[in-house]
């Protein structure tokens, strides 16, 4: 089923039988959504992970704030990498170097950030506390928010420029533009691969080694369009990963502390992936496990679904509360708000849900992400037989980069020492169309 499909599905008004009553969001989060206390993710899921889920998914979650939740801002519904190249034409060139195909950049402390606000005139989102100079400006508006986005911007800022001088020194006769559009498609490459060969190795039931080749894929050369229904986004959801504090080497960060924090250059980008690569992630099924200072989201989102009208997650069916959550606990308090399985709502209920056998996540947000995110891959051009091949990556070298790309080549060429943040773990759920999540997890 396509994601045009599941949008008109997920859409539907809640048709279900029981209580049409729902209770108030508030007291759900309370009783059955709120964290008591944090359980580490027993696969080892880490906030490399976690971070990484989240800058990549902004470059096709856009929530149209003033429209509603019901619709998405920009042109982007799929892998474009506008969240590292950015969204407009007034944006872009702002962040554009204009020589050597490169994008802007700044040094300090002998290492390349991006540049700042005050040197490129680029909106942002910053408190108005925050120093000039630590206002970076970036290609999403809100990835100053936490240092988790900021460093995967990083990384693939100095991705993109090692790529130019690649291909400069490939081709000393291409001029500026040719060598950025030609960096920018070979990242393109890079990122489906290590979407489809890396990220999703995690999370898993059986053994075999995925390979990304398009015409596995397709039975024909054109590429499929794509459009992100609001239900995928609800799917993403995924606050709770997060834990309580943020640890480094020599500090640890309450999430107050965290948030706008200039961690990234106070300790080194080495550093910061180290310690992210060490803290586990929390899971993302099972229930109360949403963290205090992210409450808001979690009512938000549920009220959100309410006013689109998502039907009931027990669209599966169980047949009980204890079914659905695996326990008795939280199945009682599910008792005392809901009338009965049926009147399940559908974010809580991905939230209560219990978690797959060796895995983070529920079997409905499992099988309902599969096609969205599968589409979101195919929408982009490069991803068909077609157009899958060196010509369009500007030939062998360019094709080289990406065929032998992973998460772990990809900072390993990047980042000081080359620290290990990657262990692909071969297991695979049993059928290849629930292959949908992205997974970093620490060495063992």
């Amino acid at each position: 089923m396509d994601a045009v499909m599941y949008y008109t599905y997920l859409l539907q008004s809640f048709h279900v039988p029981g209580n049409k009553e729902l209770p108030d969001s508030k007291e759900v989060l309370g009783k059955v959504l709120l964290r008591r206390e944090f359980i580490p993710d027993p696969r080892g899921s880490n906030m490399m992970f976690a971070f990484f889920a989240q800058h990549f998914t902004h470059q096709f979650f856009k929530t149209d704030q003033k429209r509603g939740p019901g619709f998405t801002r920009g042109l982007g519904h799929g892998v474009d990498l506008n969240h590292i190249y950015g969204e407009t034409l007034v944006r872009q060139p702002k962040l554009y170097l204009f020589k050597d195909g490169k994008l802007k950049y700044q040094i300090i402390g002998g290492e390349v950030y991006p540049p700042t606000v005050k040197d490129t005139q680029v909106e942002m989102v910053y408190p108005f506390h925050i120093p000039e100079n630590l206002q970076f400006a970036v290609w999403q508006e809100v990835f100053g928010l936490v240092p988790g986005l900021l460093m995967y911007t990083t990384i693939w800022l100095w991705e993109h420029n090692r790529v130019c001088d690649i291909l400069k020194q490939e081709h000393p006769e291409w001029e500026d533009e040719r060598l950025f559009q030609a960096s920018r498609l070979i990242l393109i490459g890079k990122t489906i691969k290590i979407e489809v060969e890396d990220y999703l190795q995690h999370l898993s039931s059986h053994h075999f080694k995925l390979k990304f080749d398009p015409e596995l894929l397709f039975n024909q050369q054109l590429h499929y369009q794509n459009h992100i229904a609001s239900g995928f986004s609800t799917l993403y959801h995924w606050q709770r990963l997060l834990p309580d504090t943020f640890n480094t080497e020599v500090q640890e960060y309450s999430f107050n502390q965290f948030l706008y924090n200039s961690i990234l250059l106070e300790h080194g980008l080495t550093q910061i992936v180290e310690s992210f690569s060490r803290q586990i992630a929390d899971w993302v099924a099972g229930g109360r496990n949403v963290p205090m200072a992210l409450q808001a989201v979690a009512i938000t989102s549920t009220d959100q679904s309410r006013q689109m009208k998502y039907q009931s997650l027990n669209r599966k069916p169980y047949a009980s509360f204890e079914e659905l959550t695996g326990e008795k606990e939280i199945a009682a308090e599910l008792k005392t708000l809901y009338s009965g399985i049926d009147t399940m709502e559908l974010y809580p209920g991905l939230l209560v849900e219990k978690p797959r056998a060796d895995a983070i996540f529920g079997g409905t947000l499992v099988e309902l992400r599969a096609p969205f995110f599968l589409n979101g891959l195919k929408g982009n051009p490069t991803y068909s037989p077609h157009y899958w091949k060196p010509s369009t990556f500007s030939g062998v070298v360019g094709f080289k980069i990406i065929n032998t790309a992973l998460t772990q080549s990809l900072i390993c060429k990047n980042v000081k020492g080359c620290p290990v943040v990657v262990v692909v773990v071969v297991v695979f759920f049993v059928y290849f169309p629930v292959l949908l999540s992205i997974g970093f997890c620490n060495r063992v």
